[in-house]
C-alpha cells in the first residue's frame, strides 16, 4: 500500500494515515503503518538491520489523515514530551448526524475506558480511571441533517472526539461504535487528521503540514477549507 508522505527529514516522518489499517501491530494480524513505514525506510536509504521509528501518538484504525512519526530517539523523547504538554497542534475534521445547540464551543468531560471492551464512555469525575477530556469545534458547513466540524483537541484520550460528540447528540457520519442507532453497517467513519503542527526537535522551527480529506462520500457534500 502507498503511504503519502507530507514531511521528511532525519528526524521526522509525516505521512498520510491510509483509513481502515492499524497504526502498529494488533490482535488482527493485518499489516500496520508502523512496520509499513519502517520497511519505506530501510527500501529508501537501503539501511541494514533493524529500522528505528518512534510511535508518537495514535489515530484509530478507522480515521486517516496526518501521523508524525520520530526517526531518532532524540527526536522521539522530544516529540513526546511536546505532546504530554499539549504543544502539538492537531486539528480534525468530522461529518457529524445533526447540528450541534451552538456553531462552536468548547466539550468538557469526563471518559472511563472499558479495556475489555475497548469502549469508552463519559463518566462521572470521581469514577476511578476517569480523565478529563477537553476539544473544540466549530461548525464549518452544514448540508441537510449532516455538518461538518472542526475540531480541535486539548487532550489525546481514546476515542475522544467520537466520544464527546455522540454524548452531545451529534455522533459522527459512519461511526458504528458510538453512533451505531444513526448509521448504516459498512460506512466509513468520517472523522480525519487535517492539519499538523509540531517543533521540530532539533531547529527552532515549526513543521506544519495540511491534509485534506479525500473528495469522496460524505466529505464532498461540503465546502472544506
Amino acid at each position: 500500500m502507498h503511504v503519502k508522505v507530507l514531511y521528511e527529514d532525519n528526524h521526522l516522518l509525516i505521512v498520510e494515515k491510509p483509513v481502515n489499517i492499524p497504526v502498529q501491530g494488533d490482535s488482527s494480524k493485518d499489516r500496520d503503518l508502523q512496520e509499513m513505514l519502517k520497511q519505506y525506510i530501510k527500501d529508501k536509504y537501503n539501511k541494514p538491520g533493524n529500522v528505528y521509528l518512534g510511535l508518537i501518538h495514535r489515530l484509530d484504525r478507522p480515521v486517516g489523515g496526518a501521523m508524525v512519526f520520530a526517526k531518532t530517539s532524540k527526536a522521539a523523547s522530544r516529540l513526546s514530551d511536546e505532546l504530554r504538554r499539549q504543544k502539538i497542534d492537531r486539528k480534525y475534521v468530522a461529518v457529524i448526524h445533526g447540528r450541534p445547540k451552538r456553531k462552536a464551543g468548547r466539550l468538557v468531560d469526563y471518559l472511563w475506558k472499558d479495556r475489555k471492551k475497548n469502549i469508552v464512555k463519559v463518566a462521572d469525575r470521581k469514577k476511578n480511571g476517569a480523565k478529563e477530556a477537553i476539544l473544540d469545534y466549530k461548525v464549518l458547513d452544514q448540508n441537510g441533517k449532516h455538518s461538518l466540524a472542526e475540531v480541535q483537541l486539548q487532550t489525546g484520550r481514546s476515542h475522544q472526539i467520537r466520544v464527546q460528540m455522540a454524548n452531545q447528540g451529534t455522533p459522527l457520519y459512519g461511526d458504528q461504535k458510538y453512533g451505531r442507532h444513526m448509521n448504516k453497517v459498512g460506512q466509513q467513519i468520517a472523522l480525519w487528521a487535517c492539519s499538523l503542527s509540531v517543533k521540530h526537535p532539533t531547529k527552532d522551527e515549526i513543521i506544519s503540514v495540511d491534509c485534506p480529506p479525500p473528495s469522496v462520500h460524505p466529505w464532498n457534500k461540503f465546502q472544506l477549507p
